[in-house]
């Protein structure tokens, strides 16, 4: 019989930057992408709030694949996502994402005066799960969480985020077409979190599962 061993290995991961970060920087986001998405393609979803004193980090996830467009093989034109994890091997996908993005903290912070840039984490769809778990999880410190068309993680300890959000703004950002999040569900949520006492906004736009761009430049201008 097989039996399940792991190794750490080193491996090279690949992010994007909007903005300078030779400059004096005073706002900082780190933004994750969906499940499916290339970090190249999400980090255009942010050039609307690019401008100077903000670095937007996009960190890509480790776990690249083909997308499926029909029968056959890929070729070399087939489109390309990347996921933070599956459901295989889950602990171990977690603790390495958490790693990986705490290292990417760390490098860009150290820069930086951390006393003078507020930092907003945001992750859209799994992304959201990703920086949930990471924040939480990991050594990174964040002044606000942007849950977009995600919720807290399945497997959050909802007594302990009381805990964590008290010192971390949550808000919550959906479509109100959002074809993964109905209004009952929502609700139903938002009940959650009143009941464990902890803090959140909600910030809805007209749309479906899909980053906003005049929502995020809303979003943006309360962060300056």
């Amino acid at each position: 019989m097989p039996t399940e061993q792991h190794i750490s290995v080193r491996r090279t991961a690949r992010y994007f930057l909007l903005g300078d970060p030779k400059a004096e920087i005073t706002d900082v986001w780190f933004a994750c992408h969906g499940y499916g998405q290339l970090a190249s393609d999400f980090a255009k979803e942010f050039e609307c709030i690019d401008e100077p004193g903000r670095l937007i980090v996009v960190p890509e996830g480790l776990s690249r694949f083909y997308l499926p467009e029909g029968q056959g093989l890929h070729g070399p034109d087939s489109k390309i996502g990347a996921t933070w994890m599956t459901r295989e091997d889950r602990d171990a996908e977690i603790a390495d994402y958490v790693n990986y993005l705490d290292v990417l903290y760390d490098a860009i912070m150290e820069g930086l005066d951390r006393t003078k840039a507020r930092v907003t984490v945001l992750g859209f769809s799994q992304g959201g799960a990703t920086v949930n778990r990471w924040l939480t999880r990991g050594t990174a410190r964040a002044d606000r969480l942007l849950m977009w068309g995600s919720l807290l993680a399945s497997d959050a300890d909802l007594n302990e985020a009381a805990e964590f959000f008290k010192k971390v703004e949550l808000t919550i950002v959906y479509g109100t077409r959002d074809q993964f999040g109905d209004a009952a569900m929502i609700a139903g949520f938002e009940a959650t979190l009143r009941e464990k006492g902890i803090p959140y906004k909600i910030v809805t736009f007209v749309g479906g599962h899909r980053m906003d761009r005049d929502t995020l430049r809303k979003l943006a201008e309360r962060a300056g």
